[in-house]
């Protein structure tokens, strides 16, 4: 199928309004383009950096959460939670009563990717897996009544009051399952010749036409890039996320994707995506490198504290996982006295590394600023 040629699917009338019925996927792919293979080019050369890095960074899993936590704070936004960065990184008796939704949406979110990551290596890139990850996202939020978990057997819509006012309505769940069961094949099919960056561009097109499930389907859909991306051998660890450029270009994204939709755009589509991959990889790493500058600038004037240096050098590690702390945290963490992780703490803010943010007296909170500020750019 050339992308050129592309008919993306039917609307079918149903009761009192009409639901979009996508082409299976499954089945080889070609373009004339050649801006596409100049973009594919482009963007499988920047990924194979950025793994190269998650391969030689020491300790490389302490800041691969900090990207998790990022992508977590960023997808959860684009469906309008509020919480922002730092808060996504505090212990829940820190943030607001009002804001707390938000925050265990974003806190479910980090749990959902790291639980299909650790489910990656037993059980294939399936519906199954998105359905165990889907059912972490929902579990105890707003949509946790709304079949978390399962695929969906009643009509969602996008935009609206309801379906016969919405912007895009996916097709009716009785054809779900066999759409779903398509995609499958799609990410396992070897015996078609398509890259695997265009093959996850379409596939993600393709779930979130079919919006498998009753809520969250962006979130899944974003997180289905990454996964795949793991799942076939392009990165070692968890590293791209593409909701940062989703987020920036919200509308060209929604745009492209509605292009394919009603006019078979495929072409501007997966151009789009991987111009997102290419910047998104390069991005990732840029921020290794600057983690591995910061990394040997704070590490030595952590061996300026003596006798204290050991346990400040734990204490870095426990900062490069959740650079928002209090002592009290500190002092759990590390298994220190209150006294001793106060002092610690203290010598952390005089050599610059942390600062505090509430200026209070008491409950203070203490952000590792230089280090945080990488993941915000």
């Amino acid at each position: 199928m050339n992308f050129e040629d592309f008919s993306p699917g039917v609307w079918r009338q149903q009761y009192h309004y009409k639901s979009f019925s996508p082409v299976l996927v499954n089945h080889d792919w070609a373009w004339q383009d050649a801006r596409i293979n100049t973009l594919l080019e482009q963007a499988t050369r920047a990924l194979g950096e950025l793994n190269a890095f998650s391969l030689i960074v020491p300790d490389v899993d302490l800041f691969i959460e900090m990207h998790i936590a990022k992508e977590a704070n960023l997808s959860s936004r684009i469906e309008g939670t509020q919480t922002a960065m730092d808060e996504a990184l505090m212990s829940e008796e820190l943030i607001a009563p009002e804001k707390r939704d938000d925050w265990h949406e974003v806190r479910n979110y980090i749990d959902a990717i790291n639980t299909a990551i650790t489910e990656l290596k037993t059980l294939p890139l399936s519906t199954r897996l998105l359905c165990q990850t889907h059912a972490v996202l929902m579990r105890g939020v707003r949509g946790e009544h709304k079949q978390p978990g399962e695929i969906r057997n009643s009509q969602n819509w996008i935009g609206g009051s309801g379906p016969g006012d919405a912007a895009f309505v996916p097709p009716h769940p009785s054809e779900v399952a066999e759409l779903m069961g398509d995609l499958e094949k799609f990410w396992h099919n070897e015996a078609i010749e398509v890259p695997h960056l265009v093959r996850i561009a379409i596939s993600h097109y393709q779930f979130e036409t079919i919006h498998p499930f009753c809520d969250g389907n962006g979130r899944i859909g974003r997180l289905l890039i990454t996964l795949y991306l793991v799942s076939h051998g392009l990165l070692a660890k968890p590293s791209l996320y593409l909701s940062d450029f989703f987020e920036r270009h919200r509308a060209s994204y929604y745009d492209a994707l509605m292009a394919v939709r009603t006019s078979g755009d495929m072409t501007h589509w997966v151009r789009f995506f991987l111009t997102g991959v290419a910047e998104t990889a390069a991005k990732g790493r840029d921020t290794f490198q600057q983690v591995l500058a910061l990394r040997t600038d704070v590490e030595a004037r952590v061996h300026e504290l003596g006798r204290r240096s050991k346990s400040g050098l734990s204490l870095l590690k426990l900062l490069y996982r959740r650079p928002v702390v209090t002592v009290g945290e500190v002092s759990k963490a590390l298994d220190l006295s209150a006294p001793t992780a106060n002092a610690l703490v203290a010598e952390f803010e005089r050599l610059g590394l942390l600062r505090e943010m509430t200026g209070f007296a008491r409950n203070r909170v203490f952000a590792f600023e230089t280090y945080l500020k990488l993941f915000l750019v």
